[in-house]
């Protein structure tokens, strides 16, 4: 499969995920972009992320006011080169994965703490 078949993979995966939320989460999840990128940038790694991280949230959680300490908006971050390996090459495991992390992520944005999500299943 192609970076660009796993992109569109990924980017139908997270729209049936979203259009799956409960209603009153669904406009929140549509507020905050995804981008694919293909793997961790120096500057997330220099952050202490491993290079083979599956995704990531940054920018404040909603709700929370803006103080400048995080510059950028709100956004969500799917390494497609990770997810792929991490599938071992498998398209079903490959949407399996991009669902649940871009999940995880997702509640990262609601303000979820780590042991939130792992009682939502979402660790």
């Amino acid at each position: 499969m192609t970076r660009a078949d796993c992109i569109l993979l990924a980017e139908k995966t997270v729209a049936a995920t979203v259009r799956r939320l409960p209603a009153d989460l669904r406009p929140l999840a549509q507020a905050v972009p995804v981008l694919y990128e293909r793997e961790p940038k120096a500057d997330v790694l220099a952050e202490g992320f491993e290079p083979d991280i599956l995704g990531l949230f940054s920018g404040s959680p909603h709700g929370t006011e803006f103080d400048g300490s995080q510059p950028a908006p709100p956004r969500i971050l799917l390494y497609i080169d990770n997810l792929w390996d991490y599938a071992e090459g498998d398209p079903e495991i490959f949407r399996d994965e991009v669902r649940l992390t871009y999940l995880h992520e997702l509640g990262h944005y609601f303000g979820w703490d780590e042991d939130e999500l792992a009682e939502r299943g979402l660790e």
